[in-house]
C-alpha cells in the first residue's frame, strides 16, 4: 500500500489553493464541505471561483504566487497549469513538512484527493494514488448506486444512539450484536423508506425492552421481528433491477422464487440463504397460491428477512396483491419494490414502442392464461383502432388469439409479434401478422416466457431494434401476399 487512507479535519483550517482555473475550481469544490478557510493565490479565476469569492466562500489573492507562501498553510494545493510553479509550491510545502497536493503531479505531493461518496456524515472514499482520476470516479459512481442517500441518515441515527447503546451493553460483543440487529433488520429498513421518526421511536422501544442479567442480553426479546420484501425481477436482464431492489435482495434470509426470474437474477442473492421454488407452468404449479402465502407468513413470523421475488412487476399478472393481503391480515411487515414488467422491458429490447403518435395513442395489457381450456377476454375492447395489445403468458392460447381477434374484427395483415425470453441473451423476436404468428411460431420451438405483441407499432422493428444478443437468431416472416409489412 504505497498511501495510507487516513480522514483529517479541515474545520477552520487554513488552506491555500494555487491556481484559479478548471482543475483549481474542481479542487476547491472538493474542499468546501469541510469547513476550511480557502486562500486562492491566482491572477485570475474562473466564473464559478469569482461567484465563491463574492459569496464569501473563498478569499482571493489576485496575484502570482509567492516563494515560500505555502509554509503558513495547514494543506496547499498545486493547480496551475505552469509546472514551474507547482513544483516550487510543493517544494515549500515539504520543506517544512505541510500537507501538499499537486495535481498531474502526485509524486511532488504527499496528499492525494480521493473520490468521495458523500452521505454525511457517512463518507466513502477512493484513491487510485494519483494514477487514474477518472478510474476512481466510475468506481465511485458504481459505489454511490449502491448506498441510498438515506444512509447518512442511518448513520446519524447510531451516532445519536451511540452512548446510549454503549451505556445499556457492558461488553464489545452485546454492543456489536445489537448494531448489526439494528442496522440490517427493519429499523433500518423503516428509516430507509423514510420513516424516520418511527425507526427512532423503535429502536428507544428497543433499547428499554433488552433486559441485562448478570452482564448477558436475554435474547428472548425477538430484536429481529420478520417482514417479507414484495420485489420485481424486471423480465430477465438483471442490470434492469432498480437499487432498491438489490439492496434488499442482498439481506434476505429466505426467498421464494418462481419460474419467471432468471438465474442471472437469482445468483445476486445470498449464497446462504434459504431458498423455495414457487414456479408455476401450465398445469403444473410447483406450490399452490395459499400455500405461497402461508410460507411468508411463517418465516416472517420467525424472524426472517423473506424475499419474495417476481418475474417482471408483482402487481402486473404477478398476484402480488393476494399475498400482501395475507400479510396485513396476518400483521406481517411488508415493502413491495416495483420491477419492469415484462410489456415494457421485452418491447423495449426489441425495437417495438408500446405507443407512438403515428400508430397507437393507447395500450392495453391483458393475459392468456386459459380459464378452464378457452381464453375469455373483452374482445370488443381489444379490436379498437390505434391501440397496442399485449397479451401475457400466451404462448399456448396465441392461436386461439390471434384467431379470435381476426373473428372479432381485427384487420388479418395487423403487424404481431412474439418476444421469447425477451432482455436475455437468448432473446428472440418472430414478426408476423396476427394471421400468420401462430404458423411461424409452432415451427420455431419456442418456450416461455414469451411476450406478445399486437398493432401497427410492430412495423417500427426493423427500424428501432438496438438490442443484438450473442444468441440473436431473430426472425421476420412476410405477410401471405410476399410484401413484407416491415418495408
Amino acid at each position: 500500500m504505497q498511501q495510507f487512507p487516513l480522514f483529517v479535519s479541515l474545520d477552520n483550517r487554513r488552506v491555500l489553493v494555487v491556481g484559479g482555473g478548471t482543475v483549481a475550481t474542481r479542487k476547491i469544490h472538493s474542499l468546501m464541505p469541510s469547513g476550511a478557510q480557502i486562500h486562492v493565490v491566482a491572477p485570475n479565476l474562473s466564473e464559478r471561483l469569482t461567484q465563491l469569492e463574492k459569496s464569501g466562500h473563498i478569499t482571493h489573492h489576485a496575484r502570482e504566487y509567492a516563494s515560500g507562501e505555502a509554509q503558513h498553510y495547514w494543506l496547499s494545493v498545486a493547480a496551475t497549469n505552469d509546472a514551474r510553479t507547482n513544483a516550487q509550491v510543493a517544494k515549500d510545502a515539504n520543506e517544512c513538512n505541510a500537507l501538499i497536493n499537486v495535481a498531474d503531479e502526485p509524486r511532488l505531493g504527499n496528499v492525494a484527493f480521493a473520490s468521495i461518496v458523500n452521505r454525511a456524515p457517512l463518507q466513502i472514499a477512493i484513491s487510485t494514488g494519483g494514477h487514474s482520476p477518472i478510474l476512481a470516479r466510475l468506481i465511485r459512481a458504481r459505489i454511490a448506486a449502491f448506498i441510498p442517500a438515506s444512509y447518512g441518515t442511518l448513520t446519524q441515527l447510531a451516532g445519536d444512539y451511540r452512548q446510549q447503546v454503549k451505556d445499556r451493553f457492558q461488553h464489545l460483543a452485546q454492543r456489536r450484536r445489537f448494531w448489526e440487529t439494528v442496522l440490517t433488520g427493519p429499523i433500518a429498513q423503516r428509516l430507509l423508506r423514510g420513516d424516520e421518526t418511527g425507526a427512532r421511536q423503535q429502536l428507544s422501544a428497543q433499547l428499554k425492552l433488552t433486559i441485562e442479567a448478570d452482564g448477558q442480553t436475554d435474547n428472548s426479546v425477538d430484536v429481529n421481528k420478520g417482514e417479507v420484501y414484495l420485489v420485481g425481477a424486471g423480465p430477465g436482464d438483471p442490470d434492469l433491477l432498480t437499487f432498491r431492489a438489490l439492496r434488499l435482495m442482498h439481506q434476505a434470509d429466505v426467498v421464494l422464487h418462481d419460474r419467471l426470474v432468471s438465474d442471472d437474477v437469482l445468483a445476486l442473492c445470498p449464497s446462504d440463504a434459504e431458498y423455495i421454488y414457487v414456479g408455476k407452468r401450465r398445469a403444473d404449479h410447483a406450490m399452490p397460491q395459499a400455500t405461497i402465502n402461508d410460507t411468508l407468513v411463517k418465516h416472517a413470523k420467525a424472524g426472517k428477512r423473506v424475499l419474495r421475488l417476481k418475474g417482471g412487476d408483482p402487481f402486473i399478472f404477478g398476484r402480488g396483491g393476494e399475498e400482501i393481503e395475507t400479510l396485513a391480515d396476518s400483521g406481517v411487515r411488508f415493502e413491495v419494490v416495483p420491477g419492469i414488467t415484462a410489456a415494457s422491458g421485452c418491447a423495449s429490447y426489441a425495437g417495438i414502442p408500446l405507443t407512438h403518435r403515428d400508430h397507437a395513442q393507447a395500450c392495453v395489457f391483458v393475459t392468456g392464461h386459459l380459464k378452464q381450456g378457452a381464453l375469455e377476454l373483452n374482445w370488443k375492447h381489444l379490436v379498437q383502432p390505434n391501440q397496442t395489445v399485449v397479451c401475457y403468458m400466451g404462448l399456448t392460447a396465441l392461436k386461439e388469439l390471434c384467431e379470435k381477434l381476426v373473428f372479432h374484427g381485427l384487420a388479418a395483415d395487423t403487424p404481431a409479434a412474439l418476444v421469447e425470453r425477451g432482455t436475455t441473451q437468448h432473446q428472440r423476436v418472430f414478426s408476423a401478422t396476427v394471421a400468420t404468428l401462430h404458423e411461424q411460431v409452432a415451427s420455431a420451438s419456442v418456450r416461455a416466457p414469451t411476450l406478445i405483441i399486437i398493432g401497427s407499432v410492430v412495423v417500427l422493428r426493423n427500424k428501432l431494434q438496438w438490442f443484438n444478443p450473442a444468441l440473436d437468431q431473430s426472425v421476420q416472416e412476410s405477410p401471405a401476399n410476399g410484401d413484407s409489412f416491415m418495408n
